[in-house]
C-alpha cells in the first residue's frame, strides 16, 4: 500500500502515459497521406530521370543504416533501463567499470566505419552524377536565375534563327570550357518569366521549361544577382546557381509530364516566389516549341549573368 493508505501504485500513471505515448507514435506513423507503394521512397518522389534512382538508392541506404544504428542504441537503452534498474530492496551502489578498452574501442570505431561507408557511397554516387564525360548532351540549356524568377536559354540550332552561343556576348559569363561543348551556329531561343508567370495547362506559378523524353540534357546554371538553387523535385537532383560561377549538370528525363521546381536557396524578400515548370514532351513537340518561339520573336539569348572574376577563371582552369 501506498502511505496515504492507497492501493494506487504511482508506477500506473507512468505506465498509462507511456501507453499512450507509444499509440500515439503509432498513429503518426501509420494514419500518413502514403500507401504502400510510396513507403518504400522513405518520403521522395517517384524519379522522373534515368539518373533519379541512383540518388533514390543512396537516400535508401542512408536511411537503414541510420534505423539500424537506432535500432542498436534504442536497444542498449532499453536494456539498461530494465535490467539495472535500482533496486527495491537493495541500497548499495552498483558495481562501477571505468577504462573499459574493449568498450571504448567500440564506440570509437564503429562510428568512423559507420561515416566512412557513408562517405564512401555518397563520393561515389556524386561523383558519377556530376560527371560530365559519360554522355555527350542532346540537349544544352542554360539556366539563369534572378530575383525572382528564372531565365531559359535553349542553346541550340533553330530554324530561321541565326546567330552563335560560343559567341554570343549575352553568354559571356559562361567559361569557355562550358561553350566548347555548345553546337555550332547555335543561334536560340529563350524563355523567361516573372513571379507572376503561370503554366497555361496546370495554372502553377513560373515560367515552363520544356525538355524532350529520353534526351541527355544538359544544364548550365548562372545567376544574375544572387546565390539561388534550380531543383526540379522530382529529378530528385538540384544544384546552386551561384552569381560569377557557373555550375553544371545533367540528365535524361524518362517520363512526359508536367513537374514543379523551385528556388531551394534563401534568396531575398520573394524567395518562395521563384517557381518553375518543367514539361517534359516528345521530341517532335519538343521541337514545335522551339519553333513557336522563335515565331514569337524570343529569339537568342537573354544575358546569362555576372561575368567570373580572374581569380575564379584561374581556379577553374587548374581544377581542368
Amino acid at each position: 500500500m501506498s502511505p496515504n493508505g492507497s492501493d494506487r501504485s504511482p508506477r500506473r500513471p507512468m505506465r498509462r502515459k507511456l501507453l499512450q505515448a507509444m499509440t500515439a507514435g503509432l498513429v503518426l506513423a501509420t494514419a500518413t497521406g502514403c500507401t504502400y507503394k510510396d513507403f518504400p521512397r522513405l518520403g521522395m518522389p517517384t524519379p522522373t530521370t534515368e539518373e533519379a534512382p541512383r540518388i533514390l538508392s543512396l537516400w535508401q541506404g542512408s536511411w537503414a543504416a541510420a534505423l539500424a544504428t537506432g535500432v542498436l542504441v534504442w536497444g542498449l537503452i532499453i536494456w539498461s533501463t530494465i535490467f539495472h534498474r535500482r533496486s527495491r530492496t537493495k541500497v548499495e551502489v552498483p558495481p562501477q567499470t571505468r577504462y573499459n578498452m574493449p568498450i571504448e574501442a567500440l564506440y570509437t570505431v564503429v562510428p568512423l566505419v559507420i561515416v566512412s561507408v557513408l562517405f564512401y557511397f555518397t563520393a561515389r554516387d556524386e561523383s558519377k552524377l556530376l560527371s560530365l564525360t559519360d554522355k555527350k548532351p542532346d540537349v544544352t540549356v542554360n539556366v539563369v536565375g534572378f530575383q525572382w524568377s528564372w531565365g531559359f536559354n535553349y542553346i541550340t540550332p533553330v530554324e530561321g534563327v541565326t546567330g552563335d552561343a560560343k559567341t554570343d556576348k549575352n553568354l559571356d559569363a559562361i567559361p569557355d570550357r562550358f561553350k566548347n561543348a555548345f553546337p555550332a551556329n547555335a543561334g536560340g531561343v529563350y524563355d523567361v518569366g516573372t513571379p507572376g508567370t503561370k503554366n497555361p495547362q496546370t495554372g502553377n506559378p513560373g515560367p515552363t521549361l520544356w525538355l524532350p523524353k529520353g534526351k541527355t540534357v544538359r544544364f548550365v546554371l548562372t545567376s544574375r544577382d544572387v546565390i539561388h538553387s534550380f531543383w526540379v523535385v522530382p529529378f530528385l537532383m538540384k544544384m546552386d546557381v551561384i552569381p560569377g560561377h557557373t555550375n553544371s549538370f545533367q540528365v535524361t528525363p524518362n517520363k512526359e509530364g508536367t513537374f514543379l521546381g523551385k528556388c531551394a536557396e534563401l534568396c531575398g524578400t520573394d524567395h518562395s516566389r521563384m517557381l518553375f515548370n518543367v514539361k517534359v514532351v516528345s521530341e517532335a513537340r519538343y521541337e514545335a516549341h522551339l519553333k513557336e518561339l522563335a515565331k514569337k520573336g524570343q529569339t537568342g539569348y537573354v544575358p546569362a549573368g555576372i561575368a567570373q572574376t580572374s581569380h575564379e577563371k584561374n581556379r577553374e582552369t587548374n581544377n581542368l
